[in-house]
């Protein structure tokens, strides 16, 4: 994606990957024996086309490493049509197409286990995964108890999590903060990254979990590499071997060849409606790692005793989870942050994405309140799927200095069209 640079600046972050298919020469009024076309691209954004074909090329071959491993895996499981069956009340007679789901997900990540579940509703209960935040509750509510310190060791992490911590008052809706354990931070270095320092003696004796948020959230820092979140787990676990370490993994998947539990994590957890859902989940979370791990998160999210054996799952859900799934390495799109520098940028920008969407391009984006976030904040995303950072979409809060998350889009044209 091509970004004019003048008073904005702009930085990659989240899943910093363009997206898989080469860029063919577009010439400019091809005409055939029927029609005239004309090059929909300003001509900016068709020279910048022309001067990236080997980074379009570096990328394919990324895909085809990461492809090649989701073929493998859903080998290695045995996915059959049947898999794709539904089930209901208690799930009994569920066809193991949850399991077969698990296996996939944890060979993918390199786990040795995992759990994916879908978002359902009854009356007002939620039941399953409906959202990365969700799911990386879960996961912390499983290795945590009273008494314990959770460190984050990437300095804030994002927004939705200050609840969740206790670190924005939840008015007492059971908060870990509520339940005893303490949060404390290591901030980030001056230039973005891991203050590796700091982090040689941030471990204390009752530092029970390190959490690293592999994506950067609102904050305007690039996103960490697999390798460094390598490094900082060999240096937390040579202060306390036993302290677990939870990885954020949302928007990290398939960014590189490897994942974090191929690197030593404890856990991990993500959302099926961001990069490994493929931009057809339209629902649900995931949690892998240590199998012991996987367990206390599923005892979390439904209770101990039952774990990953009992739920219903709609029949449509299950072909959508393994389809998304192996269509996700390809889908894994470009994301940036720009900083725009001011709310009416912001806002027009907003609304030249929204205007350049499927759904809802007649629309125009307006600020509001957000469940989970402390500042108003500005979304575009004419999308098939709420929420879907897959599929072409931007957002911001709205405060300093104005920066725009921009993400996804099934092909690298729409954000050639979007400019």
């Amino acid at each position: 994606m091509c970004i004019v640079r003048s008073a904005i600046s702009a930085y990659p972050i989240r899943a910093s990957t363009p997206m898989a298919t080469s860029p063919l020469p577009i010439p400019l009024n091809v005409t055939n024996t029927h029609h005239a076309i004309a090059n929909p691209f300003v001509p900016l954004v068709v020279k910048a086309v022309d001067s990236l074909h080997s980074e379009f090329r570096a990328v394919d071959n990324l895909v085809v490493c990461n492809t090649n491993r989701v073929l493998k895996a859903f080998q290695n499981a045995r996915v059959g049509s049947h898999h794709f069956g539904g089930c209901t009340g208690y799930g009994h007679d569920e066809a193991g197409g949850r399991g077969a789901l698990d296996q996939a997900f944890a060979k993918i990540f390199g786990a040795e286990s995992a759990i994916v579940r879908h978002r359902s509703y009854n009356i007002l209960i939620c039941q399953q995964f409906f959202s990365d935040t969700h799911a990386i509750t879960c996961a912390l509510f499983a290795l945590l108890r009273t008494g314990d310190e959770l460190l984050a060791v990437a300095g804030a992490p994002y927004d939705t999590l200050e609840e969740v911590l206790g670190k924005r008052e939840s008015g007492g809706l059971g908060s870990l903060q509520d339940f005893g354990v303490k949060y404390r931070e290591v901030p980030l270095a001056e230039d973005g990254g891991l203050d590796w320092n700091a982090l040689m003696s941030a471990v204390k004796p009752k530092t029970k979990c390190a959490l690293i948020q592999r994506s950067c959230g609102y904050s305007w820092r690039r996103s960490l590499s697999v390798n460094e979140i390598g490094r900082a787990i060999k240096i937390i676990k040579k202060q306390k071997p036993s302290c677990s370490v939870m990885v954020d993994n949302c928007y990290g998947e398939f960014v590189e060849s490897i994942e974090p539990p191929m690197v030593g994590a404890d856990l991990i957890a993500g959302s099926l409606i961001k990069n490994p859902g493929g931009t057809i989940a339209p629902c649900g979370g995931y949690i892998a790692g240590k199998k012991k791990c996987v367990e206390a998160a599923a005892a979390r999210l439904s209770a101990p005793g039952l774990g990953v054996d009992c739920g219903s799952t709609p029949g449509d859900i299950m072909r959508a989870f393994f389809q998304g799934l192996f269509l996700s390495s390809q889908m894994v799109g470009e994301a940036i942050a720009i900083q725009l520098g001011s709310h009416e940028r912001l806002l027009a920008f907003c609304e030249a994405v929204q205007r350049s969407s499927p759904v809802g391009s007649y629309t125009k984006p307006v600020a509001g309140a957000t469940p989970g976030y402390a500042s108003e904040v500005i979304f575009a995303d004419g999308t098939f799927i709420d929420g879907s950072t897959s599929e072409l979409s931007c957002d911001g809060p709205l405060r300093e200095p104005f920066t725009v998350f921009c993400q996804g889009g099934t092909h690298w044209t729409q954000w050639g069209l979007v400019l």
